[in-house]
């Protein structure tokens, strides 16, 4: 029998709409519950469906592109301080917001002079790098929004995304009404929705009154200011039902390659957020989906198998990407968010009925057959066939790339490592002979999108990796003013201007390959 191959757009978007909460160190449902306010106040204000159903989807993805850099600002702010201090006051004041970065610089509990350094160092670098990350978050917000089946007038919101009622503070300088009207009721959702996370219903409202006119649109915060009660969900509702009933207009929907489209752009969204994952989850799905038929699933199967296999690591934006760069050895508690990972995969898959049929496979990718594994720690008897290949594949596939604490072992390496394993009984021998046959018969890509050319692809790959311009150079044996010379061209040929959304083209297209790299001798199963 074939299963459902459609599913309204609503409910992916709203699943990685969970994904960029645990992003973002906010609760879970922050985003449904600002697209809720969002339609409701869309209603209240008389706009048309187009405008409605913008503000609801760009409400949901409001932090799609927030990945981007996230190793970046991991390195100056511990995680969640800067999310939870400085998210609140984006709308405020620049003295709001400087003091939200302020009190996101590490250890508040140092003596004055301590203290003061340390502002001192990381508040210039941040007011800096500012620009640059706020632009990436945008180009990247736009290449995965289009990819999830948004029209065009949707997804080419998200590199305004920044933009403020007074012009201070965005990318564009754009000021009042020409800030598509979409955008001015997203900015008072989220903020409302942030708001009331900090200090309940009434600050919400007496926050929002005072930004209007400043970061926000004054009569688009006055109605929310007037009709807060009727605006936001009462506790005892359950917002995953609610956001899915008020979608504007007709529901868009999505079905057979769109959806692996769409998955696909969830998968680089996670591993977007350490330059050591880039590309991980699509080649994992790659070798996934032609392991399947070796190993005699359906072709339903085969199917949802590959589906899994991109988004099984939805759950790593839960863990700091300080974790996932971390050259050394990880303490306990670290270990314990990697292992937790798999077990945020299946809580962000298992609220949408359509995406809740792939979670028990995408969320057992580090299960083994004698129990070792996580997070649930079950054997062979309680893994599935699609289960038991995933595993395999996800392994096989990290073996062969490097990590920052160690190097990558060789495909050989890597398949006498699979069978070690297998016959140790911790993995399915039947699933490592499919992948092994699998992996065996992978050929080279020699003909490049967008005209690139292999050097071009080579440096791309590095660059999606994170690596800087003279380290591309002394890793390709070619001078900086050559390296620089290659992005110079890769950039305009690919349609981006940023490491990160160059980095979303890689993965979309295959291309986010690592080459050798010199690596710490220890090595993870992550």
């Amino acid at each position: 029998m074939v299963l459902q191959d459609d599913v309204r757009t609503a409910e992916i978007v709203s699943s990685l709409s969970l994904a960029t909460d645990l992003a973002m160190g906010l609760p879970l449902e922050h985003g449904l519950e600002s697209a809720i306010i969002a339609t409701r106040l869309a209603r209240l204000l008389g706009v048309d469906d187009d405008t409605a159903s913008q503000a609801y989807y760009g409400s949901l993805l409001y932090y799609i592109g927030c990945t981007a850099d996230a190793e970046l600002a991991a390195q100056l702010f511990p995680w969640g301080a800067m999310l939870e201090n400085f998210n609140p006051a984006i709308y405020g004041s620049f003295g709001e917001v400087v003091r939200g970065i302020v009190r996101s610089i590490p250890d508040p509990r140092a003596d004055p002079l301590t203290r003061a350094l340390q502002v001192a160092r990381t508040l210039p670098r941040a007011m800096r790098g500012h620009p640059q990350h706020m632009t990436a978050m945008c180009e990247v917000a736009v290449m995965l929004a289009a990819r999830l089946g948004l029209p065009p007038s949707t997804h080419g919101l998200f590199g305004q995304l920044t933009e403020r009622w007074d012009g201070k503070g965005g990318l564009l300088g754009l000021k009042g009404d020409a800030i598509p009207l979409a955008l001015r009721i997203v900015a008072v959702a989220r903020d409302a929705s942030i708001q009331r996370w900090a200090g309940g219903q009434a600050y919400a409202v007496d926050t929002l009154r005072a930004r209007a006119g400043a970061g926000h649109d004054p009569d688009v915060a006055e109605q929310f200011c007037a009709h807060a009660d009727e605006l936001v969900p009462d506790a005892q509702e359950s917002v995953w039902d609610l956001v899915l009933c008020c979608e504007p207009g007709l529901p868009l929907t999505l079905s057979g390659p769109a959806i692996d489209e769409a998955l696909g752009a969830m998968g680089d969204f996670a591993d977007l957020a350490a330059p050591c994952m880039t590309g991980h989850s699509a080649g994992v799905a790659r070798l996934t989906r032609e392991a399947a038929p070796r190993m005699g699933l359906d072709p339903v199967a085969q199917r949802d198998v590959a589906r899994a296999a991109r988004v099984h690591d939805l759950g790593r934006v839960a863990v700091s990407p300080a974790v996932w760069e971390k050259p050394g050895p990880l303490t306990t508690d670290e270990r314990e968010h990697v292992r937790l990972h798999a077990y945020h995969t299946e809580r962000l898959l298992a609220p949408s009925p359509f995406l809740s049929r792939l979670a028990d496979t995408a969320s057992a990718h580090h299960e083994r057959c004698d129990g070792t594994g996580y997070h649930r720690g079950v054997g062979a008897a309680a893994l599935s066939p699609a289960a038991r290949l995933l595993a395999v594949a996800d392994a096989y596939h990290t073996m062969t790339e490097p990590r920052p604490h160690r190097p990558a072992l060789s495909p050989p390496e890597a398949a006498e490592a699979l069978r070690r394993q297998s016959r140790d009984g911790r993995l399915d021998a039947e699933a490592v002979r499919a992948v092994l046959g699998a992996a065996g018969h992978a050929t080279p890509r020699r003909v490049h999108p967008e005209g690139l050319t292999d050097r071009e692809v080579q440096v791309l790959g590095l660059l999606a990796h994170g690596l800087q311009i003279k380290q591309v150079g002394r890793r390709l044996g070619i001078s900086t003013k050559t390296a620089s010379r290659h992005v110079q061209n890769i950039y305009p040929k690919i349609g981006v201007s940023t490491r990160a959304a160059a980095a979303v083209f890689a993965m979309q297209h295959g291309l986010a390959g690592w080459g050798e790299r010199p690596m710490a001798e220890e090595w993870r199963d992550s």
